[in-house]
């Protein structure tokens, strides 16, 4: 991967202002994520400038009202995603594509890492047609330049479902950051973003 040219162009953002401190509905969008465990996309997402929510849970799947045991075994279709919301008036949705396309790798696929079967997908779900055109062409833009050794095989499927986790599958970096995984997979990617966003990251 060309690191260097991916951090220019994922910086190279207009972000609108956040001078109107009421946010109202018509502010709020949501879009729909899977790039392999949930786990690591929500810890992520949870940290940047204007992200109003993150759900972890399931789509794209056949059988309704999954469990997580049922979604592990690949067999009901199902890809682990996150459900993002946020408002457009503090980030937009090229901002929240570059930090998926930059925490996960979107050219291995129905895995990412140890983590695999066809649950692991890398996918974005669509809610409208904007939506979908953004997403293509910042795949487009990334695979005419070569920014990664390979292909990228990202889905962009239209949005049908969402069943959320369980409660014990939310925030579960924050309840967790000493396990294993935790520190071996999803600390990683959360330096990477820190890296990359520094100037995008909310204020604790």
């Amino acid at each position: 991967m060309k690191k260097s040219f991916l951090i220019v162009l994922f910086l190279s953002l207009s972000m609108m202002g956040q001078n109107n401190s009421k946010k109202s509905a018509s502010n709020l969008e949501t879009i729909t994520l899977g790039g392999g465990c949930y786990w690591c996309i929500e810890a992520v997402f949870e940290n940047l400038v204007g992200v109003k929510t993150v759900v972890s849970g399931f789509s794209g799947g056949k059988v309704a009202n999954p469990s997580y045991e049922a979604v592990c075994t690949g067999k009901t279709a199902h890809a682990e995603v996150v459900q993002i919301t946020f408002d457009k008036k503090a980030t937009n949705l090229d901002e929240i594509l570059k930090v998926f396309f930059t925490v996960h790798d979107p050219t291995t696929l129905n895995r990412q890492g140890a983590d695999v079967g066809t649950q692991y997908r890398s996918v974005i779900f669509y809610r409208n047609e904007e939506q979908r055109k953004t997403a293509q062409d910042i795949i487009n833009n990334l695979n005419a330049n070569k920014v990664y050794n390979n292909p990228i095989v990202t889905k962009v499927d239209p949005f049908k479902i969402f069943y959320e986790a369980d409660d014990s599958h939310q925030d579960y970096y924050e309840y967790n950051k000493n396990k294993p995984y935790c520190r071996m997979v999803i600390q990683p990617k959360l330096e990477k973003f820190e890296k990359v966003f520094k100037d995008r990251l909310k204020k604790k």
